[in-house]
């Protein structure tokens, strides 16, 4: 089978089966073990002298790691390939997540602050409705690059190596690339990593969720906002989805108990947003999501 064609399986598959409680209940998600190895190597290792070169040592040990187990994996046919994609490719998990919020936001603010406190980092318990409905709408485009179109497209040119790469490279930024005390030195090659090989998923995300709102007119501004936010790569699709939805988003929000003052992407937006907007963006993910899906159905028919 092509690349493309167990792309377009694996990403069929996970619409349908998303992330299946019975069996995760029962044994280790791969990305669960992803970062218990993390996990244990920053116990290991994250400490003393040397903090960045031991930190570049873990994370190129990591990505060999990844790469071997991917080829080893691919050895064992197609029908393994498009499984693990399926488990590593989140569209399904990502939608009903953020769909999660919306519902719970419309019985309460305090059960939407709970809810949408599953999906972000940063201070929910004074969050009013517009702040979980904006925080909940970041994540699903932030996490719509990270996890879905991401993986898929390491996957479309590596195979598996490239995804389990990918997935390694993003489960050690989540985990320790942070600009902590802890993990500033020590998490910055995983950090650095994680910005480089989402550079293209995070502009090609911004391209597929401007492509079915007719959003190429304004793809200069998008440009211009998603420049001007505080990630290299998470500005792309944010910006993309405020001006599909034409929400403001990000803006002022707390971190850790101190207010941080970010601009909002989209300024001129609707700000006054609650569950109805949430419910919006999960339908832009799938909208865009069959976009993505299109292309690569169209890959496999040229036979890439």
């Amino acid at each position: 089978m092509s690349s493309a064609s167990m792309l377009l399986c694996a990403l069929a598959l996970d619409a349908l089966m998303g992330e299946p409680r019975w069996l995760w209940s029962r044994v280790p998600h791969p990305a669960v073990l992803m970062g218990k190895l993390i996990g244990w190597a920053d116990r290991t290792f994250n400490a003393g002298q040397f903090r960045r070169v031991k930190g570049a040592l873990v994370m190129t040990a990591l990505a060999l790691f990844a790469i071997l187990l991917g080829l080893l994996l691919a050895t064992l046919g197609p029908v393994v390939e498009i499984i693990i994609a399926a488990i590593l490719i989140a569209q399904k998990s990502l939608a009903e997540h953020v769909a999660a919020v919306a519902a719970a936001l419309r019985k309460s603010t305090g059960d939407g602050r709970t809810a949408v406190a599953m999906i972000v980092g940063r201070d929910t318990a004074d969050m009013d409705d517009p702040a979980i409905a904006r925080s909940a709408i970041e994540s699903a485009a932030e996490n719509f690059s990270d996890g879905v179109i991401a993986p898929a497209l390491w996957f479309l040119v590596a195979g598996l190596p490239g995804l389990l790469l990918y997935k390694i490279t993003n489960t050690a930024d989540s985990m320790i690339g942070y600009r902590t005390p802890r993990h500033q030195d020590f998490g910055w090659a995983a950090a650095r990593f994680d910005d480089l090989i989402n550079l293209v998923p995070a502009r090609f995300s911004m391209l597929l969720i401007a492509l079915p709102y007719g959003l190429f007119g304004r793809l200069g501004e998008i440009a211009r906002e998603a420049r001007q936010h505080r990630s290299p790569n998470a500005g792309w699709p944010e910006a993309a989805m405020a001006r599909a939805l034409g929400l403001a988003l990000s803006g002022p929000r707390s971190y850790d108990g101190a207010m941080r003052d970010f601009a909002f992407v989209n300024v001129n937006g609707r700000k006054s947003i609650g569950a109805s907007a949430i419910e919006d963006a999960v339908r832009a993910l799938w909208v865009t999501w069959g976009v993505f899906a299109a292309l690569v159905f169209a890959l496999t028919l040229s036979g890439f």
